[in-house]
């Protein structure tokens, strides 16, 4: 909590997921924690497991002061464009906790516009407790998302990939064309609408 302690006032950790993927929404948390009360092994989301995650989720909302996890669909993305998308989202898990913070710590060296001062952090979720225990909402949240997604949209095994670079789901894309949960302006689905691989695009949104 190094971080958030050179701050007065409530502090919030925020980070996203699911910036890079072929299809699905982009995810955003936030998280106020208690200095007194920080879950043991907070890390950066894709460092952790599954189980890691799914543990740790349990354990940040049940301790921190205040949580929230918003979304951006398919569709705001293609209006905003994914960086304008992500700001939506982290706006949204700011709205939706039980209090509000004066400040946020925002991963990354992007100063999105939120409902509060931001001091951006590079490699936050190494760096700081409330940033990783917000990624970790964000990753957890959208990864039940996406493996309802699975159900709704069978094919492309959203549930194994969560919607980014596989073969699985190059295969998928081939073979069933697009569903509206696919990022149409990205390469590699724009590929499979050619005919093409998908797995052949060397994009800067085909993972993260």
């Amino acid at each position: 909590m190094m971080l958030e302690k050179a701050f007065t006032g409530l502090v919030c950790g925020v980070d996203e997921a699911g910036r890079g993927p072929w299809a699905g929404p982009v995810c955003a948390g936030a998280v106020i924690l208690d200095p007194k009360k920080v879950p043991k092994g907070l890390n950066d989301s894709k460092k952790l497991s599954a189980k890691q995650r799914e543990a740790l989720e349990i354990e940040i909302k049940a301790v921190a002061i205040a949580w929230g996890v918003g979304f951006a669909s398919v569709a705001e993305i293609a209006e905003l464009n994914i960086l304008h998308a992500t700001g939506v989202a982290m706006c949204r898990a700011i709205g939706a906790m039980a209090v509000e913070p004066v400040f946020a710590l925002v991963d990354g060296n992007y100063r999105f516009p939120l409902p509060c001062e931001v001091k951006t952090v590079v490699k936050g979720d190494a760096l700081s407790c409330s940033i990783a225990a917000a990624s970790i909402l964000a990753k957890t949240a959208r990864d039940r998302l996406m493996a309802e997604m699975d159900r709704l949209y069978p094919g492309y095994g959203f549930s194994s990939h969560k919607g980014y670079r596989a073969q699985q789901h190059a295969d998928g894309l081939v073979a069933l064309g697009p569903c509206p949960e696919h990022r149409l302006g990205w390469a590699p689905v724009r590929l499979a609408l050619a005919g093409k691989n998908p797995m052949m695009a060397a994009s800067a949104y085909d993972e993260d």
